[in-house]
């Protein structure tokens, strides 16, 4: 009978201890549901040491789109001053390579009709209001021809750039869209290609 009582006393006193346990984490989850006096709930000390530590982003935000601005315009500058150099560095990935450097000094060092080709079709619609039904006419046929010799001469072109990449960088090795590079800075007046151009009328590139 002893040893039963003392093993009920012994029950009983975990009870209340869990009891007590039990009590005082609903009031500590009380205490955190329940707001300070001015509405703000007290911040644990990890959240105020993580909050010291994190940067101010909307300074850093700013910071750094100025210093992408300066970047961006600094590579602006050196890429028109590359155009006007030839340095390579700089230069953008179109214009970039020993292959396009031929490809520009070989149509740089050429004289050609497609450089010519807007001037002269300018020339031609403001004369077109000017002339007789009759000079229109054969001002027409005169443009035609014009055209056609244009094209012949981008097809000639295209093909020499063909011939030279071979002979000088291997058969196979030639970069995709090189004739239509040549074509296309053939038919740009040479004072205003981009990027300038090296060689002068007749030194072309070996």
């Amino acid at each position: 009978m002893l040893g039963f009582r003392k093993k009920s006393q012994t029950d009983n006193a975990a009870q209340e201890a869990a009891a007590a346990r039990e009590a005082e984490e609903a009031a500590a989850a009380q205490r955190k549901r329940t707001p300070e006096r001015k509405g703000v709930p007290t911040p644990k000390r990890r959240d105020q040491e993580a909050a010291r530590r994190r940067p101010l982003v909307h300074n850093d935000r700013k910071a750094a789109r100025a210093s992408q601005r300066k970047a961006i315009q600094e590579q602006r500058a050196k890429m028109r001053q590359a155009m006007e150099t030839g340095e390579e560095k700089y230069l953008p990935a179109r214009d970039r390579g020993p292959q396009k450097r031929w490809i520009r000094d070989y149509v740089d060092a050429r004289h050609g009709v497609g450089e010519w080709l807007l001037v002269l079709v300018l020339v031609f619609l403001f004369a077109s209001f000017l002339l007789t039904d009759e000079t229109r006419a054969l001002t027409s046929y005169l443009l035609f021809v014009l055209m056609l010799a244009v094209f012949t001469e981008l097809f000639w072109v295209g093909h020499k750039t063909r011939k030279g990449l071979e002979a000088k960088f291997g058969v196979g090795n030639m970069e995709k869209g090189s004739r239509f590079y040549a074509a296309m800075r053939a038919l740009q007046m040479r004072r205003l290609r981009l990027p300038k151009p090296m060689v002068n009328r007749g030194e072309f590139p070996s």
